[in-house]
């Protein structure tokens, strides 16, 4: 499936989207910061949310709403999480939805919230009030609001993908505190097909396990992190069920749409130069494949490594050894940028400047081949430079 990369949350039928400057956001992208979804009609809603214990108010109160009906808008505000705010977070929250809900002629009851930024301080309810009033939605908001759920992202990070007669739209946020464990730190999907919720929340889980949860800039997990997947069956048809003809198609092209929304993230990693493609063949088990995968992205010697073009397969090897995976030792080999550099337990003859001019791109893939099994998994980081450092010290202050 081809991924039309100007695509946005508004190129399925029925959905508007709008954001304006509010001034909560004092650092990045000071141009948007509080934006609206909505659909024209009621949603069926899938979800995933962080696994962080000490989760931000936004997460209870979407949680609690998801359960309690449907649901059609969500109001989205940058520069501050609403995380450790206690019971006014809550509050707080809750008036953000009913803000919205009277600026879109819609209950309260039917809009949810994401908010990301600094943790630990309260929404200035002012600027969100007065944010919420000043935002159009329409047709074409779907940019625009990509922009607005921007922190420390270098660019926006927008696509769609069409399935049969039908559209799926989406954008995310995150550059920094990614280590998804359910998914990333804020990610909207929308399509104009019906789609039955048992299917649709299934899909989703699965398809957040295989692209989000295999992403890793940094190694830290946020308390904000959200996925929704909003379907209002504007295109009409018959309703989508796990049995159905189009059943795998969606499936395809949702995990197509959120595969190069990972990679995005991975790309405009804080300080990044380089996208990393982890590829891990030869597993035992699944299970085995995700945990090493997750390894690899989250080794700081080895992103350093890859910082410098520096084929030294030994930082891969040496996390291979500690990860506790299964491995059949003669079987294991390594490749960089395609070049076997390691197998049958020593090096091979390559020549290391051949690898590390490939290495000095803008994508660099490393190979895996445990030796041991069956199962495989593919996943994304980053490289590692100063200036992750430099943005991560100054963040807050």
């Amino acid at each position: 499936m081809e991924v039309d990369r100007s695509g946005s949350v508004t190129s399925a039928q029925g959905f508007v989207a709008g954001a304006v400057y509010a001034g909560m956001k004092t650092y990045g992208d000071g141009k948007l910061d509080v934006a609206l979804l909505a659909s024209h009609q009621p949603c069926t809603v899938a979800a995933t949310f962080t696994q962080n214990r000490l989760h931000s108010a936004s997460v209870d109160i979407d949680r609690a709403k998801l359960a309690a009906g449907p649901v059609r808008a969500v109001v989205v505000n940058a520069g501050i999480a609403n995380s450790s705010t206690g019971a006014r977070g809550i509050v707080d929250g809750e008036r953000a939805a009913e803000l919205a809900g009277a600026r879109l002629g819609i209950p309260a009851s039917e809009v949810l919230i994401c908010s990301t930024g600094v943790i630990g301080h309260f929404l200035p309810m002012d600027k969100m009030a007065a944010g919420i009033a000043a935002v159009g939605v329409h047709v074409g908001g779907g940019p625009e609001f990509a922009r607005a759920i921007m922190t420390t992202d270098t660019r926006p990070k927008h696509a769609a993908v069409r399935f049969g007669s039908y559209t799926l739209g989406g954008c995310c946020k995150g550059s920094g505190m990614i280590h998804p464990n359910m998914a990333t730190m804020l990610a909207f999907l929308t399509t104009d097909a019906p789609i039955e919720r048992g299917f649709l929340q299934t899909t989703l889980s699965d398809v957040v396990e295989r692209t989000f949860n295999l992403l890793s800039i940094d190694g830290d997990t946020s308390p904000s992190d959200t996925v929704l997947l909003f379907a209002n069956g504007a295109a009409d048809g018959e309703t989508i069920v796990a049995t159905s003809p189009n059943a795998v198609e969606f499936a395809e092209a949702l995990e197509t749409l959120c595969t190069y929304l990972a990679k995005e993230m991975a790309r405009d990693g804080e300080g990044a130069t380089k996208l990393v493609e982890f590829r891990v063949s030869g597993a035992a088990n699944l299970i085995e494949a995700r945990s090493l995968v997750r390894l690899l992205t989250t080794s700081y010697l080895l992103k350093s490594a890859i910082h410098g073009a520096d084929p030294n397969w030994g930082r891969i090897v040496a996390v291979i050894g500690r990860s506790g995976v299964t491995v059949s030792e003669p079987d294991v080999s390594v490749a960089i940028c395609g070049v076997r550099v390691f197998e049958h337990e020593e090096p091979t003859a390559f020549d290391p400047g051949e690898v590390a001019t490939a290495m000095q791109g803008d994508t660099v893939v490393i190979d895996i081949d445990l030796g041991a099994g069956p199962a495989s998994a593919t996943g994304w980081g980053c490289d590692l430079s100063a200036e992750y450092v430099s943005i991560n010290a100054d963040y807050h202050t």
